[in-house]
């Protein structure tokens, strides 16, 4: 399955549903299901480090508008791009071993083999 690493809080926002566009500085072309992924550094304040927290649809990449804003939860800064994000479910959290872009993790992560 394809995942992405977030750095916290943003992803634990994505996995309560707060966050449903993550900005990036690339375009995708990759339109499907998306394993978050909470970094392993980065300001955690209790939150997860380095686990699975939730599936989502990446279901649009466009450039990031003003009107973004809200949903990504950080300014409009042009020459970026929405990654918009749906149907987002959460899961057990799980360890992952992050990358940078977008990676593969082993489906049987996901069941629980691992």
């Amino acid at each position: 399955m394809k995942a992405i690493s977030i750095r916290q809080p943003w992803a634990s926002y994505i996995a309560k549903g707060k966050k449903t566009i993550e900005t990036r500085s690339q375009p995708i072309n990759y339109r499907g299901d998306l394993l978050i992924v909470s970094s392993k550094t980065g300001p955690a304040k209790g939150l997860p480090l380095g686990k699975a927290l939730c599936m989502a649809k990446l279901v649009d990449c466009r450039p990031m508008t003003e009107n973004d804003e809200e949903a990504a939860m950080v300014k409009f800064l042009p020459g970026m791009f929405a990654w918009v994000l749906k149907d987002i479910r959460p899961i057990e959290p799980f360890p992952v071993q992050g990358k940078q872009g977008l990676y593969e993790v082993d489906y049987n992560d996901l069941n629980g083999d691992r």
